[in-house]
C-alpha cells in the first residue's frame, strides 16, 4: 500500500497504466475505489494516480476542523512527490472544488484540468434552489452530530446530490464507505470557505484547457454553477452528459471516460 506524506499527514495512493499522468481527485463521503470503473480504461493511455484524499479511508485523518485549501495543498504536494507536474487533474464534486481552487494558485502544476459538478454554492448564491441545498446539508450535518452515519449519508444522496431512491443503488461496498467517512464530511464542511472559490483570480491565474461538466439528470443548481465557471475560464469546454447526474464515473463510465479522452486528446 503506497503511501507518502504531505502537508503532516499519510496519503494512499495507487498508479496504473503508463504514458502521461492523470490524477483522479474524489469527492466527499468516498474514496479512491470511487474511479474503479473507469480508471482501468483511462490506463490503457494515461498514468493513473488515484488517492484517499486526507480523512478518508486509507489516508491519515488528523484531528480538528480541516480546510478545502488543506486538500488542495495535499494534492500539489502528491502531485510534485510523484514528480508529475505538469498532470491532468480531474476532479468531481467536492474533488472538483479542490483540483479548481489549486488551479488558481498552483497552475504551474496542471497540463490541463478537467471538473464535474463542483458544488460551490457560493457562485449561485441567492438561487432559490441553492438555498433550499443548504438547509438540506444542515439537515445532513444534524445527522451526523447525532451520531446517525447512515443516515446521514442516505440524506446528503437522495436530497442534496442525486434524487429519491438514488441510496438504494449505491454498492454496499459503498455505502460503508460513505457511514465510515460521515464525520470527515462534517469536518470539511465546517469551513466557512468550503463552497466558495476566488472567481477573478481562478481566471486570471489559470488559462489553460479545462473541461467543465455537468448531468443532464443531475440536481437543478450544477448547471448555474458550472456556466459561470465556464464564462470565466477562457481555455474552457463546458459539456453536458446526457442521462448522467453527480457520479456518471459511477454510473455512466463509458460516457465520462470518452468525454475525459476526448478532451485530453485535443
Amino acid at each position: 500500500m503506497p503511501r507518502t506524506r504531505v502537508n503532516g499527514v499519510e496519503l494512499f495512493y495507487e498508479v496504473t497504466g503508463e504514458g502521461d499522468p492523470l490524477v483522479l481527485v474524489h469527492g466527499s463521503w468516498v474514496d479512491h475505489h470511487t474511479w474503479r470503473l473507469v480508471a482501468p480504461r483511462l490506463a490503457r493511455s494515461y498514468r493513473v494516480v488515484v488517492y484517499d484524499r486526507r480523512g478518508h479511508s486509507g489516508s491519515e485523518r488528523p484531528p480538528g476542523q480541516g480546510t478545502r485549501t488543506q486538500d488542495e495543498d495535499d494534492l500539489a504536494a502528491l502531485i510534485e512527490n510523484l514528480d508529475l507536474a505538469p498532470a491532468y487533474v480531474a476532479g468531481g464534486s467536492f474533488g472538483g472544488s479542490t483540483v479548481l481552487g489549486l488551479a488558481a494558485r498552483r497552475p504551474d502544476l496542471f497540463r490541463a484540468l478537467a471538473a464535474h459538478e463542483p458544488p460551490l454554492l457560493g457562485l449561485v448564491e441567492g438561487d432559490q434552489e441553492a438555498q433550499a441545498a443548504r438547509l438540506r446539508l444542515d439537515a445532513v450535518f444534524a445527522d451526523i452530530r447525532g451520531g446517525d452515519h447512515a443516515a446521514a449519508a442516505r440524506r446528503f444522496v437522495e436530497e442534496v446530490v442525486s434524487g429519491p431512491g438514488e441510496w438504494g443503488r449505491v454498492p454496499e461496498p459503498i455505502r460503508e464507505t460513505f457511514v465510515a467517512n460521515a464525520p470527515t464530511f462534517l469536518d470539511e464542511q465546517s469551513d466557512p470557505a468550503w463552497a466558495m472559490i476566488d472567481l477573478p483570480r481562478l481566471a486570471a491565474c489559470y488559462t489553460g484547457p479545462a473541461l467543465l461538466t455537468t448531468g443532464s439528470a443531475g440536481m437543478p443548481w450544477f448547471p448555474g454553477i458550472v456556466a459561470k465557471l465556464g464564462k470565466a475560464l477562457r481555455g474552457s469546454r463546458v459539456v453536458t452528459l446526457e442521462g448522467a447526474g453527480h457520479v456518471p464515473h459511477l454510473t455512466h463510465p463509458d460516457a465520462y471516460v470518452d468525454t475525459l479522452t476526448g478532451f485530453l486528446r485535443s
